[in-house]
């Protein structure tokens, strides 16, 4: 049985999960937006979700799960459908030199 890394949307960004209408395809969702919410093993998204309720810990929509090294799931009205990590991009390092960059003179 496969085990399920679960991720709870924090409760400031649950209202506004909430009330945004559904699109269909791949969602986007940020780490920073989630906290950790234990593992569980289960045969599938759904069997999770009913392990969860039955143990008195029901999923809520925008709770994600993620199946270690192959999926992440989010809870929606409609069920469980996929979405991926938005990771910021690195800022590259300053360079105090200017970075070997030299300004061209003009009019030519």
């Amino acid at each position: 049985m496969p085990l399920f890394r679960i991720h709870r949307l924090k409760e400031n960004h649950r209202q506004q999960f909430r009330w945004q209408p559904h699109t269909p395809g791949l969602t986007h969702v940020k780490p920073r937006d989630y906290e950790p919410g234990g593992t569980i093993e289960a045969g599938s998204e759904y069997a999770a979700w009913l392990r969860l309720r039955e143990a008195g810990e029901p999923f809520q929509v925008g709770d994600l799960l993620e199946i270690e090294g192959a999926s992440l799931r989010i809870y929606k009205y409609i069920g469980f459908e996929e979405v991926r990590w938005v990771v910021p991009e690195q800022t590259p390092a300053s360079v105090p030199d200017g970075g070997g960059l030299r300004a061209q003179p003009s009019g030519l």
